[in-house]
C-alpha cells in the first residue's frame, strides 16, 4: 500500500481512481499529476516503481491537499460567518445555503427531524 499527502492509497486500484482517496484531488486533477509524473493512469498502484511514488508525490506537492485545505475551507467559513452575509448566516443556522427549499426537503443540513406538538384547544 502507497502511502502519499499521509493517505494509504489503496493498491488494487488504477492509478486515477486510487489518487481521489486523497481530499482535494478528483479525477481531473488526478490525470494530470499523472502526467506530470510520467505514470500511465491505468497501471495499478501495486505496479508502481519506487521512483514513480516518488515522482507522484512531487506532483501531488504541488496542489494545496488534505489538512491544508480542510483548514483552508473552515477558515472561509468562519470569515463568512463573522462577516454576517446571507451564506454565513445559513451556515450558522445548519441550513442549505444555495436557495434550496427547505420546507420538504434539506433533511441532510437540517438533521433528524423534531416533532413540534400541536397548540390544544380550548374547551368550552
Amino acid at each position: 500500500m502507497a502511502r502519499i499527502a499521509g493517505v494509504d492509497i489503496p493498491k488494487y486500484k488504477r492509478g486515477v481512481i486510487a489518487l481521489t482517496y486523497i481530499f482535494g484531488i478528483g479525477r481531473s486533477r488526478a490525470k494530470e499529476i499523472l502526467e506530470a509524473a510520467k505514470v500511465d493512469e491505468n497501471i495499478k498502484v501495486q505496479d508502481w516503481t519506487d521512483e514513480q511514488i516518488s515522482n507522484i508525490r512531487e506532483a501531488v506537492g504541488q496542489f494545496t491537499i488534505e489538512g491544508e485545505l480542510r483548514s483552508e475551507v473552515q477558515l472561509n467559513i468562519k470569515r463568512l460567518m463573522d462577516i454576517g452575509c446571507n451564506r454565513g448566516i445559513r451556515h450558522r443556522a445548519g441550513l442549505p445555503l444555495r436557495g434550496q427549499r427547505t420546507k420538504n426537503n434539506s433533511r441532510t443540513r437540517k438533521g433528524k427531524r423534531k416533532t413540534v406538538a400541536n397548540k390544544k384547544k380550548a374547551t368550552k
